[in-house]
């Protein structure tokens, strides 16, 4: 199997491809980074977002594109713009057939470190240390792009499926409850 993570952003998108090796091993692909510039336009912007993710799909063809789940940010417009690049994301995805999993960075922590409150610096490095690496990927949205794609090697209960499936961590299930809640009180 081979995952694409993606660590949605709109000044800085990480991108990550990983392959499933023998056992619970993962192999790194490729990783990187797409950038734009908050002077200039915002369409532009999404756009060459778009035009990237594109690219990394077509050049990589994974199985599964894991994206990080945003759900608290006290900065309304970091949301918004997170939420626009993840939209981006999962519609490529979908065009080619994909399936897409959102893993919250709790999730990602606990399944690369182990502890769901792990610093970054702890997923940085056993990002080095699981895929053999010389170094942390740089800037942090790169390696938080492998930790993603990791992290759904190890835990795949966050595919969305063509069936509508629920999610099947806990924490997956409480974040289903929460935006059937709230579909409910509309």
């Amino acid at each position: 199997m081979r995952v694409m993570g993606i660590d949605p952003g709109l000044t800085r998108c990480g991108v990550g491809v990983v392959d499933q090796g023998p056992g619970r091993t993962v192999e790194f692909v490729k990783v990187g980074v797409l950038r734009t510039t908050a002077h200039e336009p915002h369409d532009d912007r999404l756009r060459a977002i778009a035009d990237g993710i594109d690219q990394w799909l077509d050049a990589f063809t994974p199985d599964v594109v894991a994206i990080e789940r945003v759900f608290a940010q006290n900065n309304v417009s970091t949301v918004i713009a997170t939420a626009q690049v993840t939209g981006i994301a999962i519609v490529a995805a979908a065009r080619r057939g994909l399936l897409v999993a959102q893993h919250t960075p709790s999730e990602v922590k606990a399944a690369v470190t182990g502890n769901g409150s792990a610093p970054k610096e702890q997923v940085q490095n056993m990002v080095v240390r699981i895929l053999g690496l010389s170094a942390v990927p740089k800037p942090a949205d790169a390696a938080d792009a492998l930790a993603l794609a990791i992290c759904h090697m190890w835990r795949p209960a966050g595919v969305i499926d063509r069936a509508g499936r629920l999610p099947h961590t806990p924490a997956q299930r409480a974040w289903a409850a929460a935006e059937q809640a709230a579909r409910r009180t509309k």
